[in-house]
């Protein structure tokens, strides 16, 4: 909005170019959105509690502990990751940029979808909301409306095809099967993330290290001279993204504050899901779609474990891991919440710089 609005003002006031820089806008973002979530964030977290009463329901087939220790935390945490998202993003990001408004369709569709889901186990008292189906089928939907958006806005040797890391100019042409390919990596992000959210601090975190490093490829990919330089496609438009992803930074920063262990409020499914959307549809926008399972490795990890898990029962009757998903398996074992947590951060960071390296390893 400011871009849109003081830009056409910067010929006569000088002082107003700062608004053309990415950079500055990006940065704008990431403090708008931490300070609207330290703003909103107690009133907010109070009528959740009031509205909720007894809290998110916790699942009766986890963590003996969980029972005992999380009962009573609010859930639904997720409306102030995407109310900070929204309002950041609309305020510093070029609203004429079209991959702002898809990746804000994902975000939002995503983030009602989990909202029914949260408020259905609020209400009922259960661990159970939407069907698996129903919440697939409407994952899939909005997924593919947004994937066909983002191929109606690229150059026509660019739209349908998936850039493979590691190699120059390599591009694979998939034609109208990239609509389901895309949708696929939108809705397994999605539901991997919400996966990983089981323990305080635990999802947020790897969401803003992706998105951090999301922001970086971006802002290269969205500029030519990086873009020739690094030898990676050039897609026009979408260096704007890095607005978005600063805001989601600043939105996670502003989150973990109160999602600290022990958490005062869960994000819930309004927020894992529509947070996974997010880094889902920003990596099919920018051509890094196989770099996504490098970056958001933990996801895949935690989201593997579980069809690992049920796939192996299901055929032999016995389990690979104590529990599922993976982080649940470390606490039988006795691992703390806090060591587990942490070292899961550690491993996105390492994930996030090899993500990186497909960058100049061509």
């Amino acid at each position: 909005m400011l871009y849109n609005l003081l830009v056409p003002f910067a010929d006569k006031f000088t002082f107003l170019n700062v608004f053309r820089y990415l950079t500055f806008r990006t940065a704008g973002a990431v403090i708008t959105a931490m300070l609207i979530s330290f703003l909103f964030g107690p009133t907010l977290i109070r009528w959740l509690k009031v509205k909720q009463g007894k809290g998110q329901p916790i699942r009766s087939d986890g963590p003996a502990r969980h029972i005992v220790e999380k009962q009573g935390t609010p859930t639904m945490g997720g409306l102030l990751i995407l109310i900070s998202l929204v309002l950041a993003t609309v305020l510093w990001a070029d609203l004429s940029n079209a991959y702002v408004w898809i990746v804000l369709f994902v975000t939002l569709g995503y983030g009602l979808l989990g909202f029914v889901d949260d408020y259905q186990k609020v209400t009922k008292r259960s661990s159970d909301g939407v069907s698996a189906k129903m919440k697939l089928l409407f994952q899939f939907l909005i997924a593919g409306v947004a994937v066909y958006l983002v191929t109606r806005q690229q150059m026509p040797g660019m739209a349908g095809a998936v850039a493979v890391p590691f190699v120059k100019s390599l591009m694979i042409q998939l034609g109208p099967f990239f609509v389901l390919f895309g949708a696929f990596v939108i809705v397994g992000s999605s539901n991997a993330v919400n996966l990983t959210d089981g323990l305080d601090g635990l999802a947020i975190v790897p969401v803003m290290i992706a998105a951090a490093t999301f922001l970086l490829i971006a802002y290269l990919v969205g500029n030519v001279r990086f873009a020739d330089y690094l030898q990676i496609h050039y897609v026009v438009g979408v260096g704007e993204l890095a607005v978005l992803l600063g805001a989601l930074v600043g939105a996670g920063l502003g989150f973990l504050w109160y999602n600290a262990p022990p958490a005062m409020v869960f994000m819930g499914d309004t927020g894992s899901l529509s947070l996974g959307g997010v880094l889902g549809i920003v990596s099919v926008a920018i051509k890094h779609e196989l770099v996504l399972a490098i970056v958001g490795g933990l996801f895949v990890v935690e989201g593997l474990s579980v069809m690992i898990q049920v796939a192996s029962f299901k055929l032999t009757g016995k389990r690979v891991f104590r529990m599922a998903p993976i982080h649940h398996h470390f606490e039988q074992l006795g691992w703390k919440e806090p060591t587990i947590v942490i070292r899961f951060w550690i491993v996105a960071v390492m994930l996030a710089l090899a993500g990186l390296t497909t960058l100049k390893l061509r």
